[in-house]
């Protein structure tokens, strides 16, 4: 039982990583916003949103944050509001 959940988790983080790098045209990052954008889609994939939703919810904020930014796009969030209810609106999160 054990295996089948590491191997879903597993097939879950590939396919979360693979829509950053692949299927966002619009995305026009260096891989540091890569990076980022994928640390927060596992930050935020068991919150019950599409991957779309939450792909473009990264997206969305990692572009509001300050190209020199230290903090990852999930303790950014928390102390701006302002950007995180902007980006959930945007994304269409529910």
């Amino acid at each position: 039982m054990k295996t089948k959940i590491s191997i879903l988790s597993i097939s879950t983080l590939c396919f979360l990583i693979a829509s950053v790098l692949v299927c966002s045209p619009s995305f026009a990052g260096n891989a540091y916003d890569t990076q980022w954008i994928a640390k927060c889609l596992m930050d935020n994939k068991d919150l019950g949103q599409p991957t779309e939703v939450v792909q473009k919810y990264c997206e969305c904020m990692n572009n509001k944050m300050d190209d020199n930014e230290n903090q990852s796009i999930t303790q950014w969030e928390k102390s701006h509001p302002k950007e995180r209810k902007e980006c959930s609106d945007t994304a269409g999160w529910k």
